[in-house]
């Protein structure tokens, strides 16, 4: 049986930290773009996507910084995480997610991470 492979991703977003981080955290913001609902209830988080839940802990988080989120059905080693990463420099600020797949899902799950960040970058109106 073929194990899950870690990837990252990083994507820029014209956004301040504090702003982006309530559409990483907040089941209202989750909604807006990552899931066509979300609800939370003592950190575990129900996301609905066509009718189908799917529940994660939220086992991280770093206020204007990182939430990590681990799926219940998936294996022990895998989670979710998204991660605002700013320039010291320049004040840029990217999105880092870093996620796991089966290896031959790697493409095809980068890209639904690109069709959800694109809609985020919309919503935020960045």
């Amino acid at each position: 049986m073929s194990e899950k492979k870690k990837f990252t991703i990083e994507y820029e977003i014209k956004s301040s930290p504090r702003i982006l981080y309530t559409f990483l955290n907040e089941p209202n913001g989750l909604s807006q773009w990552f899931a066509d609902d979300v609800s939370v209830r003592d950190s575990l988080y129900t996301f609905t996507w066509d009718g189908e839940e799917q529940k994660a802990k939220l086992v991280t988080i770093k206020e204007n910084k990182l939430v990590r989120f681990k799926w219940l059905d998936d294996e022990p080693q895998c989670y979710f995480e998204m991660e605002i990463i700013q320039d010291e420099l320049t004040n840029d600020v990217a999105l880092g997610i870093t996620d796991f797949a089966l290896p031959e899902l790697v493409g095809e799950r980068k890209l639904i991470w690109d069709n959800q960040i694109q809609y985020l970058i919309s919503v935020i109106g960045a």
